[in-house]
């Protein structure tokens, strides 16, 4: 199951496009973005200490965005393709359907999350060494988002979007829906480039503890939303 949807995920282009270049602007724009702004200016140096880690916060931002594209496809996306219906009219379980959809929509996106972020790192060390004279990348922080905040966050959206293409009949529908995962993120994110929040050690655990519980009740949720006989009757 997962193996196919990889192959339905590779040859669509938009989203194959989204996942590759999506994190390679930010893991390459923001380190450019920070060297013309000035890290080796004094007065920029202590704005760095709240940019970095509201920076590295992005990766958690890419991990619930990107599975959105991929988790809506592979549920409306294949209804609408008249896929959907022999493959749920097969032995296979629904718990082993969610599965493998969610496998499918997991891997792509954390494995450009990593990858996108020991770019932004090696670079954002390369642009800010002189200015706080060590090199600030890898520490605890980005440990905590790729290892624990960004896997927990990416399966929340995962769960999420299974919930709602469960009901969506249009893929654009169930991609917008799903989108409404990143809102609680973003004011995370804002909240700590004004610097109303740090986001240190201590914040990143108690967010991946609330991430964790939603996405637990998200995958009761899901597994009881989703039921195969009223696809195959009731979507038109």
């Amino acid at each position: 199951m997962a193996a196919k949807d990889l192959k339905v995920f590779i040859r669509k282009r938009s989203i194959l496009y989204s996942t590759i270049y999506f994190p390679l602007i930010v893991s390459v724009g923001l380190p450019i973005l920070v060297y013309f702004l000035g890290a080796r200016n004094g007065g920029f140096t202590a704005r760095l200490s709240i940019l970095l880690p509201a920076f590295s916060f992005l990766f958690i931002l890419i991990a619930v965005i990107l599975p959105t594209y991929i988790a809506s496809y592979s549920i409306v996306g294949e209804k609408v393709e008249k896929s959907l219906e022999p493959l749920l009219a097969t032995p296979i379980t629904d718990s082993e359907l969610l599965l493998g959809k969610s496998i499918a929509a997991f891997l792509p996106p954390m494995i450009a999350v990593y990858i996108g972020s020991v770019i932004f790192m090696v670079l954002m060390d390369l642009f800010t060494h002189q200015a706080l004279n060590y090199l600030y990348f890898p520490n605890w922080n980005i440990g905590l988002i790729l290892l624990l905040v960004a896997p927990l966050s990416a399966i929340l959206s995962i769960e999420a979007n299974v919930v709602i293409s469960s009901r969506a009949t249009d893929v654009r529908s169930a991609q917008l829906q799903g989108a409404l995962a990143v809102i609680p993120f973003g004011a995370i994110y804002l909240a700590s480039e004004i610097g109303i929040l740090t986001l240190n050690t201590s914040a990143l655990l108690i967010i991946s503890a609330v991430v964790f519980v939603v996405a637990v009740a998200l995958f009761f949720i899901s597994t009881r939303t989703f039921r195969r006989e009223e696809i195959l009757t009731k979507w038109t």
